[in-house]
């Protein structure tokens, strides 16, 4: 078995092991990897305890959001599937009728009206995100439509994967769009199709986001719109960085001298140069380091240089070009070659060739580097005092960022599973919400201009987990 595979296979069982843990009440820590890549969705019975469990939740919701005088029950399991996607997602496809029992009465049994033409049927589809050991359940999706005749179950149960004619044109019409402003050209009405399906897909996870964030973002159509996670993942991010027995051990950084400032952005001073795009190639190791050099020669020289990214996915034989790398490794392979060259001298071409440094064309070297707390407080304390701070989180919610601050549910932003490496410029507050400013580097069209927003104080996504820079003495 190859490497990831068995690490991905690691991973799907811890994950069952804590969420049994949790919900037995063992008392594990939760914030561990909870759960690998998106499982199959597995057929349920009527039986399984979870199942009882989410439909007793969705009866409850539909009863409170409903005008009817009458509490309605189930009173016919169609269908039901559950799905290991960052959570368990539940798909119900239910009969629900009316009972003898009024809403305002408080009896311990209701019964279903024994006339037919009372019980008012309707047929429901219902999609509940369940996290057992988190103690967190919500509804997700509630489609009802009265029960007419008998096909209308088949109706019903089509809804998950089909939508109406207005949908349908509406869906063609955003795909349209977005081929038009990204560019998009495919290379035959096959894989138009099935680009077209994965934008509808990532549009419905899009509203998700959007319905669960914690903070200010917007969620939506996004140049990586067509890309399925699995392809957006293998193709932008880094896989490395999950690693954390690859890692070289750094020296801890000395803190800061002063509590940080209320608020902090190296953009304003001189020592954040342009947003760069990796492009099709998972070095946003390389341009996380160069960035923060950059910031650190800067602040030690007085002169913002654009450094080479390309020499370290050519020369550095520590990492693993555009498949990944690890900040740690890096700052090694940049004291071992002697410096960087400048992105003039070696420019960026997003795939690996054959190492052309000379030693004659450093335009910046490093003494060492150092890890940094992993203290938010003491974070943007160093930030302040000693520059841009080269980090890495969870990306799985960037594929979809549009603006504003993003916050997302621990569903979608698992702090052990970073991939991703970005540059901490800056901090502050917007509307009340503190954020980090991070560069990234997948350009300018990227979130707000090329910058993404992430909440401050509460971890998220990890972004605390692995804080560094270069040291230039």
């Amino acid at each position: 078995m190859a490497a990831g595979s068995l690490r991905i296979s690691l991973l799907v069982l811890a994950a069952w092991a804590a969420a049994l843990s949790a919900v037995l009440g063992l008392g594990e820590d939760l914030d561990r990897p909870l759960f690998g890549p998106p499982g199959s969705p597995i057929h349920l019975r009527e039986s399984d305890p979870g199942l009882k469990r989410v439909l007793k939740f969705a009866e409850e919701r539909y009863n409170l959001g409903s005008n009817a005088m009458h509490l309605r029950k189930v009173s016919r399991l169609v269908s039901a599937t559950k799905q290991l996607v960052k959570g368990i997602r539940y798909t119900m496809t239910v009969e629900l009728s009316n009972t003898q029992c009024k809403k305002s009465t408080m009896l311990r049994t209701c019964d279903f009206y024994p006339e037919s033409e009372k019980l008012k049927t309707e047929v429901c589809v219902f999609e509940v995100w369940d996290i057992p050991w988190q103690g967190s359940t919500t509804m997700i999706k509630q489609k009802c439509q009265p029960k007419d005749e008998p096909q209308e179950t088949n109706k019903m149960e089509s809804l998950t994967s089909s939508q109406p004619v207005e949908e349908s044109v509406q869906l063609l019409g955003q795909f349209k769009e977005f081929m038009v402003k990204y560019n998009k050209v495919y290379s035959s009405q096959e894989e138009a199709d099935r680009r077209l399906k994965t934008f509808h897909e990532n549009l419905k996870t899009a509203e998700k986001l959007q319905a669960l964030d914690q903070g200010s973002a917007e969620y939506g159509v996004t140049k990586f719109s067509d890309l399925s996670e699995e392809e957006f993942r293998t193709t932008y991010l880094n896989p490395m960085l999950s690693q954390w027995t690859l890692q070289r051990p750094l020296k801890p950084a000395t803190a800061a001298r002063s509590p940080a400032p209320d608020s902090w952005d190296w953009r304003d001073h001189g020592a954040v140069s342009q947003v760069k795009n990796q492009g099709m190639c998972g070095s946003c190791w390389a341009f996380s380091v160069t960035g923060n050099i950059e910031g650190q020669w800067f602040l030690k020289n007085g002169k913002l240089l654009s450094l080479s990214e390309q020499e370290l996915v050519d020369c550095d034989g520590l990492d693993h070009a555009c498949k990944g790398g690890l900040p740690s490794n890096a700052y090694e392979a940049i004291e071992k070659l002697g410096g960087l060259e400048s992105e003039t001298d070696y420019s960026y071409t997003g795939k690996k060739q054959q190492c052309d440094f000379l030693s004659r064309k450093v335009a910046a070297y490093i003494n060492s580097s150092v890890e940094i707390s992993q203290d938010e407080r003491e974070i943007a304390a160093w930030l302040a005092e000693n520059g841009p701070v080269s980090v890495a989180l969870n990306a799985f919610a960037m594929q979809f960022y549009r603006k504003g601050i993003s916050h997302p549910f621990k569903i979608f932003c698992n702090p052990w599973m970073i991939d991703h490496a970005v540059l901490l410029v800056g901090y502050g507050e917007r509307i009340g919400i503190p954020f980090w400013a991070i560069k990234n580097s997948w350009g300018e069209d990227y979130g707000e201009q090329g910058y993404y927003y992430l909440y401050r104080g509460a971890n998220a996504c990890g972004v605390n987990k692995m804080c560094s820079s270069a040291v230039v003495n």
